[in-house]
This record gives C-alpha cells, sequence and structure tokens, in this order.
C-alpha cells in the first residue's frame, strides 16, 4: 500500500471538481492538489455531453424556475438568483480564456437563443405574467414575447411549421443563451491543471474508506481497478464532487452534517436527431411546461446541441427509475446507501410523493411512438423514424429531514460541509454545473478563507470574478460591464448570419 499526502484531494473528475481545482489553483499554485477518479476517462458521467440538456441555466426559458404563487402572481426569486450565478460561471470561463488556460470557447460553450414555448389560454396568461415579472429587471431586460404567430414562425420555424393557426400560443425569447459542452469545459480544466505543478490526476480509482485522523486530516483509501493495489491519500481538505456517488462517500465520512440524508435516483432519456435537413432548421433551446406529476428536471424541451463540433437535435427528457446512482454504477447503490438516519425521511418521501411514483413508471412504460407523440407538441411533423433514444445521465435528488413530515424531497443543489472545513460534499442535481463557480467560490470560503484565514484570497477572487463581492441583481451598471464582457470573451453575441441560415434552410424546406 502506498501513501501519499495532499493539501487538497477532489473526488471525481466532472464539472464540479475540476472547477474547485482550477479555482484553488488561481489562488495558490503551491497547493499541492490530487483528483482521483473512478473511471478511466474525465467528465464521463453526469457532466459527459450527452449525460445533460446542456443549457447554460440562466433561468431564460426554465418556467419551472418561475413558479405561480397561489395569488396568480410569479415568483422570480429562484430565477434572479440563478441568473446572477450563471454570472459568476461567465465572468471566471472568460477569465480562463484570457489567460488561456481555457481554449477557444468555441470548443465547449455556444451562442444558442432561449426560449420558452407554451400552448392554450391559461398558459399564455401565465408566460405573459412571467416576462412582465422578470423584463422589469435589467438582468432580463433583452427579453423578448410575442404572441403573433408570424413573429414566432421566425424565431423556432420547425416549431410552428403546420402548426394549427386556431392554437394560442406565446414564446418568450433571449438571444445570448448559450449551449455548454460541460464534459469538454471539465476536461479542457483538467488538461490544463495536468500541466501545473502539484497537481495529480488519478483514474481508475474507487474510492473504498475515509477516515478522519487526531490532526484533522482524512486518510483516504483508494483501490486502484486496473491493478487491484491498493493507496492510501492523505488530505487536510477533501471535496466529495462525485455527483451521484457523493452521497455514499458523504455517508462513509461519517460527519455529522451528513446524517440524515438519502438519496433518491432519478434516470433519463432523450430522443435525438442528427439528420442535417432538420438539424439546420432549428437554433434555439425551447423550453414549456413540465407535465402535471412531473419533477422539475423534466421540463420538456427541443434543444439545439453542439458536441464535437457537431449540431443534433435533443428532445426531453423522458424520466424514469433505477437504483443506480451512477449511470455506470451498482443496482445496489440504492438500498446501501439505507442508514438508520435516513429511513424515516425517505419512507415520509415516499408515501407523500405517489404522484412522482406514479408518473415515472408512466415514463419507463412509454413506447418510442408515444414519445414522438410528446415531441410533436414541440414539432408537429416529427416522424418516429427520424429520432432515435439516447440514455443521459443519472440524477440523485436529496432527501433531508423534515420537521413536519418527517422526509422531503429537493430538487436542487446543496452543500454540505463539516465543522472545521476538512470535508465538503455537493449532493443533488440542477441547475448543478451552470452554476458551478458560484458553488465552489462557497466551499473556498468557508472551508479555507473563513477556516485558514486565507483573507487574502478575497482580492485575488475579485480579479477572476468582478462581480465578487457585489449583488449584480443589485447594481444594474455592475451588470451591464460585467454582461458586455463576458458575452464578448466568450463569443456569445447572437449571430445573425446563423439564424439567416436556419431561416434559409426553413424556406427550402417549405419550398
Amino acid at each position: 500500500m502506498t501513501t501519499k499526502t495532499v493539501d487538497v484531494l477532489l473526488v471525481g473528475a466532472g464539472a464540479m471538481s475540476t472547477t474547485l481545482g482550477m479555482l484553488l489553483k488561481q489562488l495558490d499554485p503551491e497547493l499541492k492538489i490530487c483528483m482521483v477518479e473512478r473511471l478511466d476517462y474525465v467528465a464521463h458521467e453526469s457532466s459527459d455531453g450527452w449525460n445533460n440538456a446542456g443549457t447554460g441555466h440562466a433561468a431564460y426559458c426554465e418556467l419551472n424556475y418561475t413558479p405561480q404563487k397561489p395569488d396568480g402572481s410569479i415568483d422570480t426569486t429562484k430565477a434572479f438568483n440563478i441568473n446572477a450565478a450563471f454570472e459568476v460561471s461567465l465572468q471566471f470561463w472568460s477569465y480562463l480564456v484570457k489567460q488561456n488556460a481555457l481554449p477557444s470557447p468555441r470548443q465547449f460553450i455556444n451562442p444558442t437563443p432561449h426560449m420558452s414555448f407554451v400552448w392554450g389560454e391559461e398558459n399564455v396568461e401565465f408566460l405573459r405574467k412571467r416576462h412582465a415579472a422578470l423584463s422589469a429587471h435589467p438582468a432580463f431586460a433583452d427579453m423578448e414575447y410575442s404572441e403573433d404567430p408570424a413573429v414566432l414562425r421566425e424565431w423556432m420555424p420547425l416549431v410552428m411549421q403546420d402548426r394549427n393557426p386556431a392554437d394560442k400560443v406565446a414564446a418568450t425569447r433571449v438571444g445570448y443563451g448559450s449551449d455548454v459542452n460541460f464534459g469538454e469545459l471539465a476536461r479542457a480544466m483538467a488538461k490544463y491543471l495536468g500541466t501545473q505543478p502539484d497537481f495529480d490526476l488519478l483514474l481508475s480509482r474507487i474510492v473504498k474508506d475515509l477516515d478522519k485522523q487526531s490532526d484533522g486530516s482524512w486518510n483516504v483509501v483508494l483501490k486502484n481497478t486496473e491493478t487491484g493495489a491498493s493507496e492510501t491519500i492523505n488530505s487536510k481538505f477533501v471535496f466529495l464532487g462525485a455527483g451521484g456517488g457523493a452521497l455514499p462517500l458523504l455517508q462513509k465520512s461519517g460527519i455529522e452534517e451528513g446524517a440524515g440524508y438519502g438519496g433518491f435516483p432519478v434516470s433519463g432519456q432523450w430522443l435525438v436527431c442528427k439528420k442535417p435537413e432538420i438539424v439546420e432548421r432549428h437554433l434555439a433551446k425551447v423550453y414549456g411546461k413540465a407535465p402535471i406529476g412531473a419533477p422539475p428536471m423534466s421540463v420538456p424541451h427541443l434543444d439545439t446541441r453542439i458536441i464535437d463540433g457537431q449540431r443534433a437535435l435533443l428532445f426531453g427528457p423522458f424520466a424514469g427509475f433505477t437504483t443506480k446512482f451512477l449511470k455506470q454504477g451498482s443496482f445496489l447503490d440504492l438500498p446501501l446507501s439505507i442508514r438508520p438516519g435516513n429511513i424515516k425521511p425517505m419512507l415520509s418521501v415516499a408515501m407523500h410523493n405517489m404522484d412522482l411514483t406514479r408518473y415515472l413508471i408512466s415514463e419507463v412504460m412509454q413506447s418510442h411512438g408515444s414519445r414522438v407523440e410528446a415531441l410533436r407538441n414541440f414539432f408537429p411533423n416529427a416522424k418516429d423514424e427520424d429520432w432515435t433514444l439516447s440514455h443521459a445521465g443519472q440524477r440523485v435528488q436529496i432527501i433531508k429531514k423534515d420537521a413536519d413530515k418527517g422526509g422531503k424531497l429537493e430538487f436542487g443543489t446543496e452543500v454540505i460541509t463539516a465543522a472545521d472545513g476538512s470535508i465538503a460534499a455537493l449532493l443533488g442535481a440542477s441547475p448543478g454545473a451552470s452554476t458551478a463557480v458560484g458553488t465552489m467560490i462557497s466551499i473556498v470560503e468557508k472551508c479555507f478563507i473563513k477556516i485558514g484565514g486565507h483573507s487574502d484570497w478575497t482580492a485575488r477572487i475579485k480579479e477572476m470574478i468582478p462581480s465578487y463581492g457585489e449583488s449584480l441583481n443589485d447594481n444594474p451598471e455592475l451588470l451591464k460591464r460585467v454582461r458586455a464582457y463576458t458575452l464578448s470573451t466568450l463569443q456569445l453575441q447572437e449571430q445573425k448570419e446563423t439564424l439567416a441560415q436556419v431561416q434559409q434552410a426553413d424556406t427550402r424546406q417549405s419550398a
């Protein structure tokens, strides 16, 4: 058994761990950092291109971020928070591009208009209210709204072609939305980190145990799945950023703060089309409203995806249930995660979420034809043979204790940190990687600046993220400057020539 001593151990080689690694290396190049990954490739689980929707979540199009209150008004709180958090990610990526620590933006992020699309009088009224509530704020001032079929045909010709003219429809649009390949982003960051001194990436390593030492550090026992050898890494700080695999690792740590947490795994599937004559007629991420009983992650959307420079269309997600916590995990993941401290919350969630259970069962039982029929709400002329089924990554939603119900199911993300700042874990899913930078900065603040006394790091963070320490929601001038900087650096300004090409393709198709 070999033993290695480091300052920071990052478990998982996806978007979260690579982001934290990049932040820490920028703040202190002399930190000894080790990243371990259970697979033989970086970012092949939740972060990989086809394992997520690739939406740069800014709340421009995601209707589940703006629920309607009982009085009919729109709750914009989450939308504003997510929008500001995504701006933080854009700033950090822009900084890394300027420093040549990331490649050309086109390799990991592309401008793709974000749209919300609804039909039916009630839904149109909801979208009208949503637009009014959001566009009154500078963060959403560029959001367009229309109920005019002619305008909507310009925005999304594929969606509007041969649609019943009697249908009541409406849409909103933000031209500088984005499609992000989080897998490529993570791999680019891992590649850069690999060029830095005192950084090691260990692939094909499974964490077998975590043991807290008397000096506050952690001994983490690894198994090399290729050789069978055991290794021990001693680290002052451990980050559990292993996606769905983070919960079992948090349980292995035994920290008090992780007690009572459980996980509810939800699988996903997409319909994918790669036919050029169809793909070239759609350039947008078009989100609708989730069906009744569906989890927020199942909001249907028809998306442009750009992976490895190739465009495709994606529709879904179609949810499902499996006991795996990772796409390449084990069916024993869920039963092995049950502990005396989380049995009550998990049973409570099972009792109070029967609608969700029925929904997931119905999703699993769908035929290819029924999935394409759902797609026709967004693309009336969709044909079964043009679309194939692709399996997305696993999402493990958070189950936690609740004073009233005994347990509750949450669909966001949550950071769990030990009181002494020696270990942190990220649980949950959406908006996930889109807000990774802000989430990782919160870990730096709690576990390094506050605990370690690195007060000089705050000025350095401000250099990387100009809005750090200030509220973009409360400072319109700062927002304007920051957004101009990121849209320019990341080349996210709307591409008029590309939109013209889409419209020309639609004209050819119509002819």
